[in-house]
């Protein structure tokens, strides 16, 4: 093959090679085009009264006798129960745990010198679906306290605890109303961007959330779902 013949297949090689870059370039561009997608988030909120409610009624007895610290303790556990049915709690959301018993002088962390051995707790629980009616009684410790039993109070271990057990019914409504939101937000930006909305490429659903609505109020929750969905673009 002469110089001549060589230049010019290397020109035409050039050529093909420069014409197969722009043919790819814009294949590429085209395909970012058909796949141009916007991703938006739709967040549904709902507050619903709990529905169930477990109280710990814990108290405290000390002394150095177990069998009459136990005595006592049976007897005070009995005046709680009363008080409870008399109040409308039923025998079947009742429970009577066992006492806890820490024995001082047993205790390596003691500095032995308490003037008692044993300290004894004792917890009497309401798992019931009457909020309020429990509720009420809350406020009506101090009718306990007369009787000469201290309701502990303050104690993360027994502190009480109200929660919502029906999310299933709510979930669909929920739902509806997330996809709802992403999908106003989606038409806003094809909207901005001079686009239109598209079919949904893929959605997820965000885990469900039961929070308390504040410290203050912890019968009264608030339910939170986000719903994340992509939407193809068009033009």
């Amino acid at each position: 093959m002469g110089k001549s013949q060589m230049i010019v297949v290397a020109v035409i090689i050039a050529i093909g090679l420069y014409l197969s870059g722009w043919a790819l370039g814009h294949a590429i561009i085209e395909v970012k085009n058909k796949d141009r997608v916007v991703s938006v988030k739709g967040l549904a909120e709902k507050e619903v009264s709990a529905d169930m409610v477990i109280w710990p009624l814990t108290y405290k007895e000390i002394g150095n006798d177990l069998v009459s610290i136990y005595t006592t303790v049976n007897q005070k556990n009995s005046t709680i129960i009363n008080f409870l049915k008399k109040n409308g709690i039923t025998d079947n959301e009742i429970t009577t745990s066992a006492p806890q018993i820490i024995d001082m002088e047993a205790d390596r962390y003691s500095n032995n010198r308490v003037p008692y051995r044993y300290n004894v707790t004792s917890v009497v629980t309401v798992t019931s679906t009457q909020v309020d009616k429990v509720r009420e009684l809350m406020y009506r410790q101090t009718d306990l306290l007369k009787q000469g039993i201290a309701i502990s109070v303050g104690d993360y271990q027994y502190r009480p605890q109200f929660m919502f057990t029906k999310l299933n019914d709510i979930k669909p409504e929920m739902i509806e109303q997330a996809t709802k939101n992403a999908r106003n937000a989606a038409v806003k930006f094809a909207k901005d961007s001079e686009s239109e909305l598209g079919k949904i490429k893929t959605a997820y659903q965000g885990q469900f959330s039961i929070d308390d609505r504040d410290a203050n109020t912890p019968y009264i929750k608030k339910v939170r779902v986000v719903t994340t969905v992509d939407y193809y673009l068009k033009d």
